[in-house]
Formats: structure tokens, C-alpha cells, sequence
């Protein structure tokens, strides 16, 4: 009596031994990135407390359709805005100041804004005003 035992072609592909692998190397390459991120230690020398990394504060000056001006929202005088661009200045020697006038304003006042920067010593200064919409 002869016994058929029928070969079945393989249906499925094992990939275990191809998970193992991946598994492995994904392993190898995360230890590896994170050894070399350490990097080399060194000690760096401290700056000195007056030097500032930070980045100097704006301050914005308006004036408004009725000539009055303002330092940061506050409504200030020509002398008391001399007298805070000064203290400003003796703490941050470059520092940047924007002028907002509005379209109406007189140019007379922004002319006194622009005479008080000069006297005070500002460098850094700007104006500014709105994009012309394109047609």
C-alpha cells in the first residue's frame, strides 16, 4: 500500500528571523545616536554680569490724532518722554525705539518726537506705517 503524502507548496513566508533583525539594529542605532549626542564635556568659561545676551526691549512711542503722545501705551509730556528715553538709554545704550504717527497727526509734533530722540541719543529708530494695498 503506497501512502500519497501530498507536498504543499509553502503559502506563508516566515518573517520572524526578518523582525529579529530589524528589532536588533533599530536597538544598535538608538544607543549609538544617543552616545554620540553626549559629546565631548568642556568646561566654558562664565561671562561677566554686565554683558546681556538678551535682546533689547522696543520701546514705542504714538502720537495720535490730537498731538498726544504716548511711551508703551502711556500718555507722556515732551520733557517726561526726554527724561524715560534718558533713564532707558543709561540702562540699555542701543536700544531700539519705533515711532507710530497717526496719518492726521500734525507733523510739527512727530518733528518735536524726532528732536527728542536726537538729543537723547538714540540710533536705532524707526517708522513706522501701512502697506500699500496692491490693486
Amino acid at each position: 500500500m503506497r501512502v500519497h503524502t501530498k507536498k504543499k507548496p509553502y503559502d506563508d513566508i516566515n518573517i520572524t528571523p526578518m523582525l529579529d533583525l530589524a528589532y536588533v539594529l533599530l536597538v544598535i542605532f538608538i544607543i549609538m545616536t544617543t552616545a554620540a549626542v553626549q559629546g565631548i564635556k568642556v568646561n566654558v568659561p562664565k561671562a561677566s554680569s554686565s554683558v546681556s545676551l538678551a535682546k533689547p526691549t522696543t520701546k514705542a512711542i504714538a502720537i495720535d490724532s490730537s498731538g498726544a503722545i504716548y511711551l508703551d501705551t502711556i500718555p507722556v509730556t515732551i520733557d517726561e518722554l526726554e527724561s524715560q528715553l534718558r533713564s532707558f538709554k543709561a540702562v540699555t545704550p542701543e536700544f531700539p525705539v519705533v515711532i507710530k504717527g497717526d496719518r492726521v497727526s500734525q507733523y510739527g509734533r512727530i518733528m518735536e518726537v524726532l528732536d527728542v530722540c536726537g538729543r537723547v541719543g538714540i540710533t536705532q529708530l524707526g517708522l513706522v506705517s501701512e502697506r500699500q494695498k496692491a490693486a
